[in-house]
């Protein structure tokens, strides 16, 4: 299999498990279930997702992620749960893709998908944090769909066409860097601007 191919499917695995990784792994495991793609062949290790028990756990988990994705705070708790999760998940997809690898490679392999799973991970998490602190509730609902959404639209390009999938994500995860750094900026803005209110508040009533 070519190269870029690989690095497409890895790369793609690793920034959509940072997003949703239940998901990733369901709508991956029903597509090798049903033969809907070609990686059981050109990838065996991936027939295991397709396996009844695996999509099941995949299946309900992402149910209950359906729900408290869409809730305020709940969204943010869940994250947090997960800021471990999305990433030891990405790497193992990815490592997945990338086949047999040298120990050394394989090493240099996970701590570049963990590092892309976490940098999609911190950009979803400061996003609805920020949401949080909004006082508009229906956005933590559209978040949540459009996330979903991209991560189906992701998984599809990967089928279409993984090469371009590299290029896409690889520009993905260096804005997710990008942007990340200035919502959490805000973020911290934001709980300062709540702390010295509430300082004032005590205050008052003292």
């Amino acid at each position: 299999m070519d190269l870029l191919t690989q690095l497409g499917l890895a790369l793609g695995f690793a920034t959509l498990s940072g997003v949703n990784l239940y998901l990733t792994v369901f709508v991956t495991g029903i597509a090798v279930r049903f033969n809907w793609l070609d990686l059981a062949s050109a990838h065996e290790q991936f027939t295991v997702l397709g396996d009844p028990w695996i999509l099941g756990v995949a299946g309900a988990l992402f149910l209950i992620e359906f729900f408290a994705d869409k809730i305020p705070w709940v969204d943010s708790t869940w994250d947090v749960l997960h800021t471990v999760v999305r990433p030891v998940g990405g790497i193992m997809l990815a490592l997945t893709a990338l086949g047999e690898l040298e120990p050394s490679m394989s090493v240099v392999a996970a701590l570049l998908s963990g590092g892309a799973s976490l940098a999609m991970h911190s950009l979803k998490a400061g996003g609805r944090l920020l949401i949080n602190l909004s006082p508009e509730p229906v956005s933590n609902a559209v978040a949540s769909v459009t996330e979903d959404g991209l991560v189906l639209g992701g998984l599809g390009l990967m089928a279409f066409s993984p090469v371009i999938g590299f290029f896409v994500f690889l520009f993905v995860c260096i804005f997710a860097v990008f942007v990340t750094s200035k919502i959490w900026k805000k973020i911290t803005r934001g709980i300062g601007v709540l702390r010295a209110r509430f300082g004032k508040k005590e205050l008052a009533r003292s």
